[in-house]
């Protein structure tokens, strides 16, 4: 979007990028009306702020525009365009990991009460499924915060995409 030297200012383009990373109200408020940013890197540090203060209901608000991993994000928004991006791996069409991660996506809701979410992006969905597992058996004060970090890297990966630095 932005040239990586041209300055960031407050714009309804820039809080539809905003949103396309993280669907967090505070989250887009916060970081546009810190604009104007005189570089994109100011733009990623201000996000990274915001991002790592996002409360658990801010965090479960967030998971709810999150596919299952291995499902297809529905609609043609840009959310929905990262999200088919990040997630197609070179194993995506291996029938037997996308079955054990629907297991195992399965049983992670039943144990956290939530959608499993990961940064899919440069990871096989081998490693996904073994994360997955790992992260099954952690209690959920852990888990909680993995899930917080794990949201807080995808928004900045998605914000570098529209915003390279």
């Amino acid at each position: 979007m932005a040239e990586p030297t041209a300055a960031v200012v407050d714009s309804p383009e820039l809080r539809d990028a905003l949103r396309s990373c993280l669907g967090v109200d505070r989250f887009v408020a916060e970081v546009a009306e810190g604009a104007p940013y005189a570089t994109a890197a100011e733009l990623h540090a201000a996000a990274a702020r915001v991002a790592s203060s996002l409360t658990a209901a801010e965090v479960d608000a967030a998971l709810a525009h999150h596919p299952r991993i291995g499902e297809r994000a529905a609609g043609d928004g840009q959310a929905q365009r990262f999200s088919r991006a990040e997630q197609s791996a070179a194993d995506a069409s291996d029938a037997g990991l996308a079955e054990a991660i629907a297991a195992g996506n399965a049983a992670y809701e039943e144990r956290f009460d939530r959608v499993f979410l990961i940064r899919a992006a440069g990871r096989s969905r081998a490693e996904i499924l073994a994360e997955l597992n790992r992260r099954l058996e952690l209690d959920d004060q852990a888990e909680a915060a993995t899930v917080a970090s794990e949201l807080r890297d995808i928004t900045l990966l998605r914000l570098q995409q529209l915003y390279p630095a």
